[in-house]
C-alpha cells in the first residue's frame, strides 16, 4: 500500500512540475539566466492573493465550497512565488560572487604566448 502512494505521488509530482504554469515558471526561475528575473517574479504573487481574495469572497457569498480548494491553491502558489523570489535572490548573489573569483583567478593566471615555452629549469 505503501509503495502505491509513493507511485502515485511521483506520477502526480511529475506531471504537475510538466504541465501547470506555475510550476513551469518557477523551474525557469531556477535556471542562471532565470535568476535575475526571480525577484520580480514574486510581483506574481499578487495576482494569485486577489484570487484567492476574490474566490474566498464568493464562497462567503454563498458559491459551492468545493472553490475553497482553488482558494487553497491560489494561496499556495503565492507562496511559492514568494519563498521562490527569496532563495533565487540568495542564489543569484552566491552565484555573481562565485563568478567574480573564476574572473579574478583567471586574470591573475600567468599566460603564455605563441612563441614562449614554459620550462622548469
Amino acid at each position: 500500500m505503501f509503495r502505491l502512494i509513493w507511485i502515485v505521488s511521483i506520477y502526480v509530482r511529475s506531471f504537475m512540475r510538466r504541465f501547470m504554469p506555475s510550476n513551469i515558471a518557477i523551474t525557469a526561475l531556477r535556471t542562471r539566466s532565470g535568476l535575475k528575473w526571480a525577484a520580480p517574479a514574486m510581483l506574481l504573487s499578487v495576482p494569485y492573493l486577489f484570487a484567492a481574495s476574490y474566490v474566498m469572497t464568493l464562497v462567503d457569498g454563498g458559491a459551492s465550497k468545493w472553490l475553497c480548494a482553488v482558494f487553497l491553491v491560489c494561496i499556495w502558489n503565492a507562496l511559492k512565488f514568494l519563498a521562490n523570489g527569496i532563495v533565487c535572490t540568495g542564489l543569484l548573489a552566491r552565484v555573481r560572487v562565485h563568478e567574480r573569483r573564476l574572473q579574478r583567478s583567471a586574470a591573475e593566471a600567468p599566460t603564455v604566448r605563441a612563441n614562449q615555452q614554459l620550462v622548469d629549469a
